[in-house]
């Protein structure tokens, strides 16, 4: 009897084993694998999403950082262009003959420097007529050299003619030759300038009758009295005859004269 007891125990353990509603250990270990396995799985496919977003957030970036540098090299070049064509670009008058006439004693300084400094860098040829043929002296130590007496200028060499201001420039105010200078190289349609105090020579040449004219103030009475509509602007233009009105619009001036000497960019 006890021995039918021990073996229905042990069929009801193993069929209990089989189907009842406690799983063994060993089914626990497989469901234990598999959910294992499913969870590495999910952590395998979420690792390579953030991967592929990392990549993309990497590739976004260096997209980024190429359009950056391609804007700003862009940027660069532009600003250079620009510059160059606000400037004129390289400004060249090759060929071209300018007559300056300053005075012997006390031109202005920066009335002769800085437009002949800018003629002369874009190639024209220089020449410095005075009333003497020694070292003309500036009122505040510039020195130049004379090339040739006014009473000895051909109009038919020069493109242009400039007299130069300073308080020495009066001097050919009154002057028959400079007068001369001024009015056949107008009539030849080349350009006559003049700054400062020099616009007076002009005056007195009678060549600035109802032309728009610039000068320094102290001179504007005698160019109103030659007939001269005096505007008071740094630079003036009016036809062929350019003028300015002192030493801080020698750069200005000199440009402008480049400018008319139908200058081209290179």
């Amino acid at each position: 009897m006890a021995e039918l007891v021990d073996a229905w125990d042990l069929k009801s353990h193993v069929l209990y084993g089989r189907v009842g509603s406690s799983p063994t250990p060993g089914t626990r270990t497989a469901k234990n694998h598999q959910d294992a396995k499913k969870k590495d799985a999910k952590t395998q496919k979420k690792n390579r999403q953030d991967a592929k977003k990392n990549q993309k957030r990497k590739n976004k970036g260096f997209i980024k950082m190429r359009r950056f540098s391609f804007f700003l090299i862009l940027c660069l070049i532009l600003t250079g262009v620009v510059s160059k064509i606000s400037k004129g670009g390289e400004m060249r008058i090759e060929g071209k003959k300018v007559l300056m006439v300053i005075a012997h004693q006390d031109f202005r300084d920066e009335e002769y420097k800085h437009p002949r400094e800018i003629l002369e860098n874009a190639g024209a040829k220089i020449t410095v007529a005075s009333s003497k043929t020694d070292t003309a002296y500036g009122s505040y130590g510039l020195t130049a050299q004379v090339d040739i007496l006014l009473n000895d200028v051909q109009v038919e060499d020069y493109d242009c003619v400039i007299f130069v201001g300073g308080m020495g420039s009066s001097e050919y105010f009154n002057n028959e030759k400079a007068h001369s200078v001024a009015r056949e190289m107008l009539a030849q349609n080349k350009l006559v300038c003049a700054i400062c105090i020099a616009p007076n020579t002009l005056a007195q040449a009678g060549i600035l009758k109802d032309k728009k004219v610039t000068a320094f103030p102290s001179v504007k009475d005698d160019l109103a009295k030659q007939g001269a509509i005096y505007t008071g602007k740094d630079v003036e233009i009016d036809g062929n005859i350019i003028t300015a009105n002192g030493p801080q619009a020698a750069k200005k001036f000199g440009e402008t004269i480049l400018r008319l000497l139908g200058a081209t960019q290179h």
